[in-house]
């Protein structure tokens, strides 16, 4: 087996794999790199156990003979990224149990792995729903930064996506938190879908979006996997067990104050008055009276700070207390000029939303303020 392929090509292929990849220390296939030359066609696979991806790469020239060969995933990339732009061949030589890689005057020798270990990966199959690029990676990026971090419930690092009709929803919670984009898709799906797909993998999905010039992503969800195809690199990722919170419950059925605020000055606000959070400061104050909206916080080792912007808001003074960061990172999601905070009270939820757009929702719970 022996092919050339663009270095710029190659090592696109192979970082991307390598992010896919395990430590392999229950199974040391799954820290290697799959290199395969068949009918003429050259891919590189990896797979952790839990997620998996297959990219086809394409050739610099016609490659002579076919196999694969498994490489560690602790080097290949990094040696592919490191060499000059250009020309590279690669030929296994079964011999010795390497394959040797030519770029320029450098020549470097790389030792295989048992190929046979390779766990077969998942393919697109059954019924395929085609989404647009541009809104499933704005969809994702609206609402993955949601979900938890954390081991406790694993649910909980997931996004619930749901296909019904002619209806995408994606949503998630870490329980502090809940956002929730519904998306029209151009026709009615013929199934209905439902599954936590890891927060962690769609993100991942997203950055091979941003690389790639694909237009329409086909996305299928299985038993145990969901797969997504990017016109021929397949990315697929096993889905999280357990019952997603019923979140639609979580909002109120009305509202006892709409504030129409600037999302820049708004935004802009609580990153000046957080400045004197510390690590552990999590508490920042809204308070709403008449024309206006006060922001304050306070660190007892580091000091206070408060700001006031104009607010559309009549009424009796009303104070609610935040996560700071949740609150930042909700209204800096919004895309438009003007964002929509819904109150009821200071021990309820409040609600961010854009102005003009109905897709997206920004639950966000309270803080319980000092007496």
């Amino acid at each position: 087996m022996k092919f050339s392929v663009q270095q710029e090509e190659l090592a696109g292929a192979l970082a991307a794999a390598g992010r896919s990849t395990s430590q392999g220390r229950d199974n040391p296939a799954l820290a290697g790199i799959l290199v395969e030359l068949t009918d003429g066609r050259l891919t590189v696979s990896a797979t952790d156990g839990n997620r998996s991806i297959r990219i086809p790469v394409h050739l610099a020239g016609a490659p002579e003979g076919e196999g694969k060969v498994l490489l560690p995933g602790k080097v290949l990339p990094g040696l592919a990224n490191s060499l000059r732009s250009g020309v590279v061949e690669v030929s296994y030589r079964p011999d010795q149990k390497d394959v040797e890689i030519k770029s320029g005057t450098s020549v470097f020798h790389v030792r295989t792995l048992n190929a046979d270990d390779f766990p077969p990966l998942p393919s697109l199959e059954g019924d395929s729903v085609s989404l647009d690029r541009g809104v499933l990676v704005e969809t994702i990026e609206l609402v993955a930064g949601a979900a938890s971090t954390g081991d406790m419930r694993p649910v909980l690092g997931a996004v619930q996506v749901t296909i019904a009709g002619d209806s995408l929803t994606m949503a998630a919670t870490d329980s502090y938190r809940l956002a929730v984009r519904e998306t029209k898709l151009p026709s009615a799906a013929t199934a209905e879908v439902e599954a936590n797909v890891p927060a962690d993998s769609l993100k991942e999905l997203v950055r091979l979006l941003t690389g790639s010039e694909t237009e329409q992503v086909k996305m299928s969800i299985g038993d145990r996997e969901a797969v997504f195809d990017l016109d021929g690199t397949v990315f697929s990722t096993t889905m999280v067990e357990g019952q997603f919170p019923k979140y639609q419950q979580l909002f109120p059925e009305s509202w006892e104050h709409d504030v129409r605020l600037s999302r820049d000055e708004l935004l802009e606000s609580i990153k000046r008055v957080g400045g004197v959070l510390d690590r552990d400061g999590r508490l920042i104050k809204v308070t709403l009276s008449s024309g206006e909206l006060t922001l304050s916080a306070e660190t007892p080792e580091l000091g206070d700070a408060s700001e006031t912007i104009p607010a559309g808001f009549e009424g009796e003074e009303m104070t609610v207390g935040f996560d700071h960061t949740y609150f930042r990172e909700g209204v800096d999601s919004i895309k438009g000029d003007e964002v929509m905070l819904k109150l009821i009270s200071p021990l309820r939820p409040g609600l961010i939303l854009p102005i003009g757009e109905e897709g997206f929702r920004y639950l966000l719970m309270p803080l319980r303020l000092a007496d």
